[in-house]
């Protein structure tokens, strides 16, 4: 960070600028796999899982956010307290983790992305907690069961302090609360499939390439990425629904809610949409096409049937847009609206090095894909 910023201070080329650029980029990677490391070692590897969106009868608690760690310090101290624990949004894939099926209490998930939370924390009925971004506006409709801890924080809520060295958090506040109150109101039933890291989609590769020579498999498109309340985004729900039946998506982040509830059906027993996590679980993808490219014999990850259509949202999606360039992957989409940092002298660099491009209409984007474009 420090040398990019230094680098603001001196007249670079274009050339040079990139370098720096692919220099972020394996960063990203590096930080992304120390992160995966230490999430599997700690808490086993994803695997396919069926995951519960409808509720149970007894008081809840919604977990929101990327901490793994705090969210089995929750089910820890409240495995006996008569209360079911949930998962929204970001915090899905933990339902996909050996370790957290152990628990009992461990219910499902309940709602969609961020940018929902004012109705479903309403229609929750129990405390939610909320262990990183993102956080909208808080409604006084639950604003007195709203709790925030570690980096996430907002005005006028209660925020539990961090752990002690060698210690834990202390939830007991949250706990108490939710014996308290109302089992969630139902927003919907049934279940969806997810735990597609790259531990588990290796363990299918033996099918998956056998889908891909016989030409049941004949195209993977990544449409990971992050979910925004614009109507525009409806874009990825259409692209996904329009895609042929021989493809397959891979996906992570929020943006998964576009589709992951769509009937797409499966492709010899796999799934038609593969959810490998959260969002810095895009590591995952990156090293199931490597991985791809290298059980198909081939020199370059561009020669895959790979396609990638990204749901853009800034924050975190930089360093995901700057892991995947770093990797050499090239004819990305970019969308529904492209980074704010898009001056048109950088979108001239990015189309002629990565050839870069923004989403368009639908169809013409789903047959540019399936035609290698």
């Amino acid at each position: 960070m420090v040398k990019a910023l230094a680098s603001t201070t001196k007249n670079l080329s274009v050339d040079q600028m990139v370098g720096l650029v692919m220099e972020a980029g394996q960063t990203a990677v590096t930080t992304m796999a120390l992160l995966d490391k230490a999430n599997t070692s700690t808490y086993g590897h994803p695997e396919m899982t069926k995951v519960r969106i409808g509720v149970g009868k007894r008081p809840g608690i919604l977990v929101s956010g990327h901490d793994l760690k705090d969210f089995k310090e929750l089910l820890d101290q409240s495995k006996n307290a008569g209360i079911d624990i949930y998962t929204h949004s970001e915090m899905l894939p933990a339902n996909y983790y050996p370790e957290f099926k152990k628990y009992s209490h461990f219910y499902g998930n309940y709602g969609n992305a961020w940018w929902k939370q004012d109705t479903e924390f309403a229609s929750f009925n129990g405390p939610i907690l909320m262990t990183t971004n993102c956080i909208t506006p808080v409604k006084d409709a639950y604003k007195n069961r709203f709790y925030t801890t570690g980096n996430a924080g907002y005005p006028g809520v209660k925020h539990i302090a961090d752990r002690k060295e060698g210690g834990a958090k202390d939830f007991s506040v949250i706990i108490e609360q939710a014996k308290t109150c109302q089992p969630p109101t139902q927003i919907e039933t049934g279940e969806i499939i997810g735990g597609f890291a790259h531990n588990q989609v290796m363990a299918l590769a033996d099918k998956v390439v056998a889908a891909v020579k016989s030409g049941a498999i004949k195209r993977f498109v990544v449409m990971a990425g992050c979910d925004g309340r614009h109507k525009t985004r409806q874009y990825f729900t259409d692209v996904a629904e329009n895609l042929p039946e021989g493809t397959i998506i891979l996906t992570a982040g929020c943006a998964k809610y576009r589709y992951n509830k769509l009937q797409l059906g499966d492709i010899g027993g796999i799934p038609r949409v593969l959810d490998a996590g959260q969002c810095n679980d895009s590591y995952s993808l990156a090293v199931i096409a490597l991985k791809l490219k290298e059980v198909f014999g081939l020199n370059d990850i561009n020669e895959l049937p790979l396609s990638f259509d990204i749901a853009w949202y800034e924050q975190k999606a930089v360093a995901v847009l700057l892991a995947l360039l770093f990797l050499g992957v090239k004819k990305i989409r970019l969308g529904p609206t492209l980074p704010a940092f898009l001056s048109a002298n950088v979108a001239k660099v990015l189309v002629e090095k990565f050839d870069i491009k923004p989403t368009g209409e639908v169809k013409e984007d789903t047959a540019a894909m399936m035609a290698g474009n």
